[in-house]
């Protein structure tokens, strides 16, 4: 009998130790998985402009409202030209500053005279939505220099970020923190 009762206390060590070993697991791996994500936190979203495709989705998939993409200049690519195609709707039947002639829906794109015949366009980005209306415009009937950018001071960084998901021409990326903005350095996609 006390052969069989030490059996079975052995078994009822086995499982006490084997649950301790399950109960104690989580407290190792947890701190080891919160490490990958902090790790992970070294990365942040961003747009390829050379990949971009205007579709317009940044808008409609981010998880903020407003989108925390944003449209963004490179004035050393900028004609300062009167017709710009990110300013002006294209058709229009007269070349004036009113709400019916431009193309961003919001307002965002200031235009400020410099001289004849060059306009200084700047980006209110509290107004921009990010609906790539301008930047379209800019590609097509201009020179480029309109292009989205993912503001990281307003994204919030999702693990698995709507756009990416969405975006069809695979443009959004995870890039280090260190370097968070895809410059734009020239005209058009690749």
């Amino acid at each position: 009998m006390g052969m069989g009762n030490n059996k079975y206390q052995n078994r009822r060590d086995f499982v006490r130790k084997t649950g301790k070993i399950l109960v104690a697991a989580p407290l190792v791996f947890i701190p080891a998985m919160l490490a990958k994500k902090i790790d992970a936190k070294g990365y942040v979203w961003q747009i390829d402009p050379l990949k971009c495709t205007t579709c317009g989705q940044c808008k409609t998939h981010c998880v903020l409202t407003p989108s925390a993409v944003k449209c963004t200049h490179k004035y050393e690519m900028c004609g300062y030209c009167d017709l710009c195609g990110g300013y002006l709707r294209q058709g229009v039947r007269t070349i004036s500053t009113g709400a019916e002639n431009q193309i961003c829906p919001v307002g965002a794109i200031k235009r400020v005279f410099i001289e004849e015949p060059y306009f200084e366009y700047t980006i209110d980005e509290k107004l921009c939505d990010g609906c790539a209306k301008c930047v379209r415009g800019c590609l097509d009937f201009g020179n480029g220099s309109l292009y989205m950018q993912i503001r990281h001071d307003l994204c919030a960084n999702c693990n698995e970020c709507s756009i990416a998901r969405a975006c069809p021409s695979d443009a959004v990326s995870r890039v280090p923190v260190d370097a968070p903005y895809n410059i734009k350095d020239r005209i058009g996609p690749l």
